[in-house]
């Protein structure tokens, strides 16, 4: 079994959702299937077939946040000491070498990852070549537009 790495907020944006699916959004849905059972002929009631389809995604969508929560190792990593090396949970602030562009990006889990957030996934290239790596090193990132080269300017555990 493979553990799911997250943060503590992912998780708990997770335990939001399914919250809201399996307390409003289920029962919504229950009582709209009712409704369109009343309209008579199954066969040919529109309401009654998209409210089984809205059904099937919610549900399908409630075991699979349930699946991932089981299977999830949380991370919290203000709670870690700070050895001075790229984990996950990190924030890290990296330099373009070739144009001087400075970025500060959190390490997440694909779940949470916004890049328009500055939160990129554990599995990204980006994150695959920082991960272990210093502060003052230099790495070279293997991206889809070619091979990049970054300073580690600043690791953070907050």
């Amino acid at each position: 079994m493979n553990l799911i790495p997250m943060t503590a907020r992912g998780a708990e944006k997770l335990r939001q959702e399914l919250q809201q699916l399996k307390s409003i959004k289920r029962p919504r849905i229950i009582a709209a299937i009712a409704e369109a059972r009343e309209h008579g002929d199954l066969k040919e009631n529109s309401e009654y077939h998209s409210a089984r389809e809205e059904q099937s995604f919610c549900e399908g969508r409630i075991k699979e946040i349930e699946a991932k929560l089981s299977n999830s190792q949380i991370i919290d990593i203000t709670k870690l000491s700070n050895n001075g090396k790229v984990v996950f949970g990190s924030t890290v602030t990296v330099l373009n070498i070739k144009n001087n562009d400075q970025f500060t990006y959190q390490i997440v889990g694909d779940d949470e990852a916004d890049f328009k957030k500055n939160l990129i996934s554990i599995n990204s290239p980006m994150s695959r070549g920082l991960i272990g790596k210093k502060s003052n090193t230099h790495v070279i990132i293997c991206t889809p537009g070619g091979e990049v080269e970054y300073k580690i300017l600043k690791i953070d555990y907050i």
